[in-house]
């Protein structure tokens, strides 16, 4: 009968471990979202884009770093260098190590300007500044604390993008 008993309680215990496990295993071995701190470590101070260099503002950047170590990362950039034009559609480098879905559309690995454009379309661009995809951006106004530049999970899966309230949604 003890023998049992121990058995019993080995095994609810094993239970409650095994209920807390997977939010500390996925805390552990997932995605995550970084803080700006820790983009300035990955990120140059300047970029290259449309035939000059601009600084980012890398305190207001945002990331992830993904479950295998490859990284998803936008720092809005200084673009006060840069005729209307193309100040217009290029407000940030976004820079993905793998192929991921940017508004429901493939984007490939690589170095890119990135803009939320005033007809609520947010915009990747390569460093010649050519249109690589445009995407539908989303308004979020119960966003409590907008910020210029900023990355959090998104409720239904993936991650959203921020500049402000626009958003764009983006996953693996």
């Amino acid at each position: 009968m003890r023998f049992n008993g121990i058995w019993k309680l080995a095994a609810a215990g094993a239970l409650a471990v095994t209920m807390m496990a997977p939010g500390t295993m996925t805390a552990q071995g997932s995605d995550s979202v970084l803080k700006p701190a820790e983009i300035q470590k990955l990120l140059p101070a300047t970029v290259f884009y449309r035939g000059q260099t601009a600084p980012t503002q890398l305190r207001n950047s945002g990331g992830v770093k993904l479950a295998d170590g490859f990284y998803v990362l936008a720092a809005l950039v200084d673009t006060s260098g840069y005729t209307t034009g193309v100040q217009a559609k290029y407000q940030a480098c976004f820079v993905t190590e793998v192929p991921i879905k940017l508004g429901g559309q493939n984007l490939a690995a690589g170095f890119y300007g990135a803009g939320f454009l005033a007809d609520n379309k947010f915009v990747i661009t390569d460093v010649g500044g050519h249109d690589v995809l445009t995407v539908e951006a989303g308004e979020d106004p119960g966003l409590k604390r907008p910020m210029p530049l900023q990355v959090v999970a998104d409720p239904a899966g993936g991650f959203r993008l921020y500049a402000g309230r626009k958003y764009v949604i983006f996953s693996r």
